[in-house]
């Protein structure tokens, strides 16, 4: 390529299908090992991804793709605000592939949901929450336009056995 030309990556979003479900979930257990160094089984992450496609009351997946190629995803579920009487989308199970951070696909997720919720009417707004060590995705959230809340997580297990993590 000629000096001073710049290459611009051309990424679309659409709404992920059941077919997205493998990628889907190879992300997901990359995620939990980048993030956490929690290590999940394929055979829960396929079916816990695939079952956001069997129920859509679970919520719905956007997808980035680079060509052909499934590059990025983000997972959004719903939560009902009696206090507000409307509807908030929480971001969840981002992943941008290695190669491809810092390039503009989380950007792209990022407006795609919030021309959704737009169009949608009903939602409130959009929360999402991030493992309390990613400086870089706090960083990615912030330039967005997201601030942090006012609000601690907490979690319990109720399964036994089971850890809150994962």
């Amino acid at each position: 390529m000629p000096r001073g030309v710049w290459a611009v990556m051309r990424i679309s979003v659409r709404t992920a299908v059941r077919e997205d479900g493998d990628a889907i979930a190879a992300f997901n257990i990359a995620m939990a090992d980048e993030t956490e160094e929690i290590t999940l089984a394929r055979e829960v992450a396929l079916p816990g991804a695939l079952a956001v496609f069997d129920d859509p009351k679970l919520g719905f997946y956007l997808v980035a793709e680079a060509g052909a190629a499934v590059v990025g995803s983000l997972m959004i579920t719903y939560e009902w605000s009696d206090w507000s009487n409307a509807m908030y989308w929480w971001i969840q199970s981002v992943y941008v592939a290695p190669g491809y951070r810092r390039k503009g696909v989380y950007r792209a997720l990022n407006d795609r949901i919030i021309e959704m919720a737009r169009e949608d009417g009903g939602v409130r707004g959009i929360k999402l929450y991030v493992y309390e060590d990613n400086a870089g995705a706090k960083a990615t959230y912030e330039s967005m336009g997201m601030e942090r809340a006012h609000h601690a997580i907490y979690e319990m297990a109720v399964w036994p056995g089971q850890s809150s993590r994962g």
